[in-house]
């Protein structure tokens, strides 16, 4: 599978490392269960990055699994995340949104669904570190205008849609500059999430028909 996943290295990094620095985020490690939901997306159009839904288009669900658990697999070291490049205010905006949301604008914190150590929650959910600002902001402003979206309810896209363009840059200066924890593994999925999410709700049904063939 290292040499068949060459063609995702070639812009995800050696073993899907990336770099803070980079546009293109860190695949090494994810839960497999979103990598498999996000590969379905681009194959199916839910996505739009015309490289990644070439790369995709004939796949099977099979070998997008595959491919998914190959890279959720790879735990490996993380690169040291950029310098903060936001005033302290800024960063201090972003960390109160990241660790407590904010109650009268009904946005919940990233820590909620993302763990308490923002490094996912298996199998399902993503990691927010070990990504670059330019990364972040891109995909929050991505679903605040439709150009990423999932299966309604499109969770991510409501709370998006809350946040202001002060809020997104604050959000993505703040997690770009904080370091992995020394364990960056996703943590055990809670018994109930706080927000219930279409795309989510549909790879929990595939991976329940996949066990049950």
């Amino acid at each position: 599978m290292g040499e068949r996943v060459l063609a995702c290295t070639a812009c995800h990094g050696e073993q899907g490392r990336a770099t803070p620095q980079g546009y293109f985020p860190r695949i090494a490690g994810k839960p497999a269960g979103y990598l498999y939901n996000q590969l379905l997306n681009f194959r199916d159009g839910r996505r739009s990055y015309p490289q990644m839904s070439w790369l995709l288009e004939h796949l099977t669900d099979d070998y997008l699994r595959e491919i998914a658990q190959h890279f959720a697999d790879l735990q490996l070291p993380y690169a040291a995340p950029a310098p903060a490049q936001a005033p302290p205010d800024v960063l201090e905006r972003g960390r109160r949104l990241v660790r407590q949301g904010d109650a009268q604008r009904d946005i919940p914190a990233c820590t909620s669904c993302h763990g308490q150590s923002l490094m996912g929650v298996a199998p399902w959910l993503p990691g927010l570190l070990g990504l670059s600002r330019d990364y972040v902001s891109s995909q929050l402003g991505a679903w605040q205008t439709g150009q990423r979206h999932a299966r309604q309810p499109d969770c991510m896209a409501t709370i998006a849609q809350r946040l202001s363009a002060q809020d997104v840059g604050a959000i993505a200066a703040w997690l770009s500059s904080q370091s992995p924890p020394a364990e960056p593994t996703p943590d055990a999925l809670p018994p109930e999430l706080p927000l219930r999410c279409g795309g989510l709700d549909e790879a929990q049904s595939a991976s329940a028909g996949a066990r049950s063939r």
